[in-house]
């Protein structure tokens, strides 16, 4: 089981959701900022290394954009990003499979936008919390749902089919408060 990490759900969704919109308009310096915070938050990674931290994560997002993006560069990121999250945080988590899993859940999201069928997705988000968090798949089932819920709500806002994108946006967040607030209830009943 993992070890209970203290966070605050609603200052993780804030930087995590304000980070995505700054990463769908290209904002890198934004993002950079926003995953500082979010670094500080859920990892407690302290900086400067959490700026270090976010560069890598945010270098990572970078390199998947192109549709033929290097796989190896964008894998390599992700190991360094989840190899300072490990020191930091006091999770007893592999880098490897995280990082490997991260890159599942970049893949997953992007094949499958605009399809109904999202158990991949949903299967992806569970097996991700389950490495980071030490939670048992039960546990990890309703932060994975609900984080599948807000890339289904970002998938809305830049594809232009949102018809309210500052509500979709405020849903995206909420989506995220409350899947962190899972995350935290089960790792607190651990």
């Amino acid at each position: 089981m993992g070890k209970t990490l203290q966070m605050n759900p609603e200052r993780v969704a804030y930087a995590e959701a304000n980070g995505w919109r700054a990463y769908y308009e290209r904002d890198w310096l934004k993002v950079i900022r926003l995953i500082v915070a979010l670094c500080q938050e859920q990892f407690h990674i302290p900086f400067p290394m959490s700026l270090l931290a976010a560069y890598y994560t945010t270098r990572a997002s970078a390199a998947w954009v192109p549709e033929d993006h290097d796989v190896g560069k964008v894998q390599r990121y992700l190991k360094k990003f989840y190899r300072i999250a490990h020191r930091y945080s006091g999770l007893q988590f592999d880098v490897e499979r995280v990082a490997a899993l991260e890159l599942q859940y970049f893949d997953v999201h992007r094949r499958l936008v605009g399809k109904e069928d999202k158990s991949e997705f949903i299967q992806t988000m569970i097996d991700l919390h389950c490495a980071i968090f030490g939670l048992t798949p039960q546990q990890a089932r309703e932060s994975a749902e609900l984080r599948v819920k807000a890339s289904d709500t970002v998938d809305l806002i830049t594809s232009k089919t949102s018809t309210n994108v500052a509500a979709d946006w405020a849903k995206l967040e909420q989506y995220l408060r409350r899947c962190y607030t899972s995350i935290q209830r089960e790792l607190a009943d651990n």
